[in-house]
């Protein structure tokens, strides 16, 4: 997209970074985790390659194996790197005993770990879309050592 006040933004700020979410009530856990795990874009590029985004371990190494066509859009790295750290903190919750996703003040989604950890899988997602690493499957072999 060619907006130029949007231009000249991302060239001071670079491209925006990170998700919220936002609730008017008490948090519903469930709804939640369902609405972080959508990750729409990542899964279209998944599919797009062959890989089906099933929630496990295997589809994180899956994952880390594309071939990182993205980076060549300024404008989907971002929202591709979002989507990688909400479906990584999307198996650790499902696959991890005891992992829970836990929303920032700000609505900042991070998963806690049974023994209090915290990962900012939004930002691992960044990193991992921007750069490869780290890999998303070995945040996850790294979280899920008992």
């Amino acid at each position: 997209m060619n907006i130029p006040f949007l231009d000249n933004w991302r060239k001071k700020h670079g491209p925006a970074r990170g998700t919220a979410v936002l609730s008017a009530g008490p948090q519903d856990a469930a709804g939640i985790a369902g609405l972080l795990a959508e990750c729409d874009l990542l899964r279209a590029q998944a599919e797009g390659h062959g890989v089906e985004l099933d929630d496990t371990a295997a589809s994180l190494e899956a994952l880390d194996q594309l071939l990182p066509r993205w980076r060549d859009d300024p404008e989907v790295t971002p929202w591709l790197g979002n989507d990688a750290g909400l479906y990584l903190g999307t198996v650790v919750v499902r696959t991890v005993p005891g992992a829970r996703w836990v929303l920032w003040p700000n609505g900042h989604p991070t998963v806690e770990l049974r023994s209090g950890r915290e990962i900012d899988v939004v930002e691992t997602g960044h990193a991992w879309a921007e750069t490869g690493t780290p890999e998303l499957s070995q945040v996850y072999a790294e979280v899920s050592e008992p």
